[in-house]
């Protein structure tokens, strides 16, 4: 057999055994995808992660997982990556503004709770009784879930009176700089209570307590995600792209406690 016809019948075979098995070659010879995305992901988006290097044989996803306000920095000073998903628009908005990223899409969305250990030693049972706890963690005012937190104690001050706000911020031991480390710090007992996601809460249903805020006081988290400009494999971000906002890959953000595009949308400012 001559050399050219061997050379398409080894890639025949290789093609052929990938379809045999459900998968396809990496597409364009991009191996790496590289997903910046918000802390409060992380669970789902490893296992969505999964389906797409079964599907995709030599492929693998990496991923750098932190506060939306540091993801955005990061790129800013010249961080490689394909995808960016940020949990507020703000830093989603940022980062287009700099020509970093293409157009965004609303992923899913998300609502903040607040949540206590389990051993609830300030003995917490509602919303209004925060001013009650020790020691209160929060995020930064940079990132989301502390912007959400501070504009969810101002909405609360306007109907349990003007100090609210005060008192509670009178009783924060830390702020901190993405929500793993608030709920760490309470999954911990350093805290008595902390503003997290639902998504996270769901995450440590068995060392954590959840307090739902009223829906008067509360703000809806809205997750955008987007390709960055200079993606290295735009081939493989596309492909990210289509998973996660498929009913697959809807569906599996569902089950982590997000709520899907379709059903959040109308919350998009």
């Amino acid at each position: 057999m001559r050399w050219r016809d061997l050379r398409w019948a080894v890639v025949l075979a290789v093609t052929s055994a990938a379809a045999a098995f459900g998968q396809t070659p990496p597409p364009g010879g991009e191996r790496e995808l590289v997903v910046f995305a918000a802390a409060s992901l992380r669970d789902a988006f490893t296992e969505l992660a999964s389906r797409l290097e079964a599907t995709n044989p030599g492929v693998r996803v990496r991923f750098n997982f932190a506060g939306s306000q540091d993801l955005r920095t990061q790129l800013e000073h010249g961080a490689r990556a394909d995808v960016f998903a940020s949990a507020d628009q703000k830093h989603m908005d940022g980062a287009k503004a700099a020509g970093l990223v293409k157009a965004d899409r609303l992923l899913v969305t998300n609502l903040p709770v607040v949540v206590v250990p389990v051993s609830n030693p300030a003995g917490l049972k509602a919303f209004a009784d925060l001013p009650r706890a020790k020691r209160v963690v929060i995020g930064t005012p940079e990132v989301p879930i502390g912007s959400y937190t501070l504009e969810i104690l101002d909405r609360a001050s306007r109907t349990l009176g003007a100090g609210f706000r005060k008192d509670v911020e009178a009783r924060v031991v830390s702020r901190e700089l993405n929500v793993r480390q608030i709920l760490a710090k309470v999954v911990l007992a350093e805290a008595d209570a902390g503003f997290v996601y639902r998504t996270d809460a769901q995450s440590a249903a068995e060392k954590v307590t959840q307090i739902p805020i009223p829906q008067e006081f509360n703000v809806v988290a809205v997750y955008p995600i987007a390709i960055l400009e200079k993606a290295p494999a735009p081939k493989l971000a596309e492909q990210w792209m289509t998973l996660v906002t498929s009913p697959e890959g809807q569906a599996v953000l569902s089950r982590f406690g997000f709520t899907p595009a379709a059903s959040a949308a109308a919350h998009r400012p």
